[in-house]
């Protein structure tokens, strides 16, 4: 497990070689779920764009307030040939699923996080592997500048996901 610190000396690397190199390689940051662990996600995920970061951080989120303190997850992004880019949060508990809610009150403190999530992201799901837990992911469309941007399917916006199903 990697400390935020430990985690944005590594993305600091990262990003020193994928430049000489010019593309982004597969980051993976193994951590405990935690508060101040967010604010770390979001620092070692810069090079992939701020909409990447933005989806990372209300899926980590997810998991302190739905999981509680101390999760272990594990955070994968990276970059297809097709300039798409896929991000990938890895908890150990396969009941606690993400729901994508109709509307959020102006007054509520929460719900707002998948509703962001699905509106950056051409797509996003759930996924459950070959061991016990499950993966949230999405993925964004790369943007002229090389960043993620989002994208409005041919149905439209107001589009929904639900748990294991591409919403296209």
């Amino acid at each position: 497990m990697h400390s935020p610190t430990e985690a944005d000396a590594c993305a600091e690397e990262l990003r020193a070689a994928l430049a000489a190199h010019g593309k982004r390689e597969a980051t993976t940051l193994e951590l405990l779920a935690t508060p101040a662990e967010v604010s770390g996600v979001r620092r070692a995920l810069r090079a992939y764009g701020a909409d990447v970061q933005l989806c990372a951080s209300e899926l980590v989120t997810n998991v302190v307030q739905h999981l509680g303190e101390g999760v272990p997850v594990t955070i994968r992004v990276w970059c297809d040939d097709g300039g798409r880019t896929r991000l990938e949060v890895t908890d150990p508990d396969p009941r606690a699923l993400p729901v994508l809610r109709a509307s959020v009150g102006a007054d509520e403190e929460s719900g707002r996080g998948l509703a962001l999530l699905d509106a950056l992201a051409a797509r996003w799901g759930v996924a459950y592997g070959p061991g016990r837990g499950k993966t949230v992911w999405c993925e964004l469309e790369a943007g002229p500048g090389g960043g993620a941007v989002p994208v409005v399917p041919a149905g439209g916006p107001g589009r929904t996901a639900t748990a294991g199903r591409d919403p296209r």
